[in-house]
């Protein structure tokens, strides 16, 4: 018969045999026989752990710096960064990527800001186009769409304005450019696909290779839209070695450096936060400007008008990154052939490192943007 169940058994040893029977009694066993360094390890992998689950589902995007919405449109949420003592100045508009990933990019984190780079450097009025995520209201809008609403908050600021594209925001804002040149006194393309057959990046190769259908396909597997989790996916499998492994190597290496953890909490809050794009405009962009190169080649309609780079005459800088594989830089740099800004007018800059540095890499917002402040307020008129 069984100890536990046999009343002659005394109740001091009952209980004890009860106790080491607890399955969650081992937990402590465990930990007594842990040499001090063994805990430590032990803890640091809990920590991890948590701190991993937090990084991926657990935290929102935000940009750095205290701004207003000026205006709540369809496509976006225009912000305002510009403080009450900001001298009159020709207003200068971020364009942000439209990508897949928040427009917080711009204002990334404290002392790690392209918004507070320009301000710093005296750039005052600056504003960013906080793109939406498209809802189902949006499933048909296209390349027009974002023009229009463009072109509503450039009127809203007086109808003259600097445009700073960043990557997709870099076409949208030389489309604008092209279409309204008198409204746009200085623009700057930052790791902006300008040529899109230039170059041999990733990006350029999958637009090429895969077909129509193909893209379609993703676009009709997300409803209509082209999912943000669908090309945060493509992104990570670019890099598997770091997106599924390194990075949570790294974490665990740093899990007791709070300065890191703030960085990486800032880093993934954006990157783990994608956006859906209108099916409709993905494909358009897809099919007209990345496979057909139509901006380019000066085939591009935009708000009924055949749009021409070069219509562009204003001074132009082009900025790129040394070892950006999503735009590479001949990409960048091969638009002073299409533009009609003057060569003596074109400053062309390569920046060492990858994509998303040049909008938010400490080297780069030290060592280039700068200048690049200083060079938009010398055109203030």
């Amino acid at each position: 018969m069984n100890s536990l169940a046999n009343p002659s058994t005394p109740a001091k040893k009952r209980q004890a045999k009860t106790q080491n029977s607890v399955p969650w009694f081992w937990p402590v066993e465990l930990f007594s026989a842990l040499t001090a360094e063994e805990f430590q390890a032990f803890r640091r992998g809990l920590d991890t752990i948590t701190e991993a689950v937090k990084l991926d589902t657990g935290l929102v995007p935000k940009f750095a710096t205290p701004n207003r919405i000026l205006l709540d449109l369809h496509t976006m949420r225009f912000r305002d960064f510009t403080p009450s003592d900001a001298p009159l100045q020709i207003p200068t508009i971020i364009d942000a990527p439209y990508a897949g990933h928040p427009s917080s990019i711009a204002d990334f984190s404290n002392g790690q800001s392209l918004v507070q780079t320009l301000m710093a450097h005296g750039v005052k009025r600056v504003y960013v186009t906080d793109w939406k995520s498209a809802t189902p209201e949006m499933r048909d809008y296209d390349i027009d769409n974002y023009l229009a609403e463009l072109n509503v908050v450039v009127d809203e600021l007086g109808g003259r304005v600097n445009l700073v594209g960043l990557c997709q925001g870099g076409w949208m804002s030389a489309m604008y450019a092209a279409r309204y040149p008198h409204k746009v006194a200085r623009l700057v393309l930052a790791g902006s696909p300008m040529d899109t057959d230039a170059g041999h990046g990733p990006i350029r190769e999958m637009a090429h290779d895969l077909k129509m259908a193909d893209f379609e396909k993703l676009v009709e597997m997300g409803g209509g839209f082209m999912r943000g989790a669908f090309m945060l996916s493509a992104w990570k499998n670019m890099h598997p070695d770091v997106q599924y492994f390194g990075k949570y190597v790294d974490l665990y290496e740093h899990i007791d450096d709070p300065e890191y953890i703030r960085k990486h909490e800032d880093f993934e809050a954006w990157y783990e936060n994608p956006i859906d794009l209108p099916g409709r405009w993905y494909l358009q962009a897809v099919e007209q400007l990345f496979k057909e190169n139509r901006l380019a080649k000066g085939q591009f309609v935009g708000l009924g008008k055949t749009l021409s780079l070069g219509d562009i005459h204003c001074p132009v800088t082009l900025l790129a990154g040394e070892s950006d594989d999503i735009t590479t830089s001949e990409q960048v740099f091969n638009a002073d052939q299409y533009l009609g800004t003057p060569a003596s007018d074109i400053v062309k800059l390569l920046a060492p490192g990858g994509h998303i540095g040049l909008f938010m890499g400490s080297r780069t917002l030290r060592e280039y943007w700068p200048g690049i402040a200083q060079w938009l307020v010398q055109g203030q008129a």
